[in-house]
């Protein structure tokens, strides 16, 4: 009977593991999309910066007479 006790705890115990890594994993995971959503986000600062800075080149160019 005493057994039977301990396996049942053993099992239970690989169940928290399991459960354990699956949550770990799903942390990483969602770290690794928040990582990636951030540079997505710095390089689309970057590119609105150079379409700013080609606009206002152009707009310089319609000023200055050739």
């Amino acid at each position: 009977m005493e057994w039977q006790k301990q396996k049942e705890e053993e099992v239970k115990e690989v169940k928290m593991k399991k459960k354990e890594k699956k949550k770990q994993k799903k942390k990483k995971q969602k770290k690794v999309k928040m990582m990636e959503i951030k540079r997505l986000v710095e390089e689309w600062k970057i590119w609105d910066k150079e379409e700013e800075i080609a606009r206002s080149e152009e707009e310089a160019k319609k000023l200055v007479p050739e």
